[in-house]
Order: structure tokens, then C-alpha cells, then sequence
């Protein structure tokens, strides 16, 4: 109970660090290699504090980890909390193509029934 409890946590921690543009692009940045915090401030026309708070929400959910050589704390993806939520979320993915599954089933039989009704009508049988 504990386990789910802190793992739903971490979980919210993910998703609500995702929910804010500016940190998604940051990760998006990431993506392809560690960088430096001016580095990733560099495309966006906010400050560099606004920056590190952003980076900071980005750390505590676990979403990104810092370093430290010498003057340079480069920052890095931290992939792990990133498949913790697409594996939440694959369950929903899954849920969602069932419904449409089922959804394509009914209008392919709506057409049939919808073409049935033509042909009647075309040759004279309808009701």
C-alpha cells in the first residue's frame, strides 16, 4: 500500500511537472543531450530564475537530474518517471482503441444497413 501510494506520488509529481509548456520543451531539449541551464534558457524570452524554477519542478519530479563539474552544472533527461507515466497511460491507449475499435464496427454496419435500404429503395422494394 505504501509502494502504490509513494509510486502514485511520484506519478502525480510527473504529470504535473508535464503540464507546463516551457518544461516540456526543456525536456524536449534534453532529449538530445545534456546541456547547460543558459543553454536551455537560450530560446525562451523568460529570465533565468524563471528558468530555474522551472528546472527545479523538473528535478523534484525526478524528470531531470543535475551535475557538477567545476563552474558547469550540466542537466540531464532522466528517463525513468517519463515510462512510469506512458505505462499509466498505456492502459487508457488500450481502453480508448477498444472503444473506437468498436465504434468503427458500428458505422460499418450502419453503412451496410444504409446501403440495403438504397438498393431497395433503387428497384422499387421498399416498405
Amino acid at each position: 500500500m505504501v509502494q502504490e501510494h509513494a509510486s502514485s506520488d511520484r506519478l502525480s509529481a510527473t504529470f504535473a511537472a508535464l503540464s507546463d509548456p516551457t518544461r516540456r520543451a526543456i525536456l524536449a531539449r534534453l532529449a538530445s543531450g545534456e546541456s547547460s541551464v543558459t543553454a536551455l534558457a537560450a530560446p525562451f524570452a523568460i529570465s533565468l530564475p524563471a528558468i530555474s524554477k522551472h528546472l527545479k519542478v523538473l528535478e523534484g519530479a525526478g524528470l531531470i537530474a543535475r551535475g557538477r563539474e567545476a563552474q558547469w552544472r550540466p542537466c540531464r533527461l532522466e528517463a525513468g518517471p517519463l515510462k512510469d507515466a506512458a505505462d499509466f497511460l498505456e492502459h487508457y491507449r488500450r481502453f480508448w482503441e477498444q472503444s473506437f475499435d468498436r465504434l468503427e464496427e458500428y458505422l460499418r454496419d450502419l453503412q451496410k444497413r444504409e446501403l440495403n435500404v438504397k438498393e431497395k429503395k433503387k428497384h422499387g422494394r421498399t416498405k
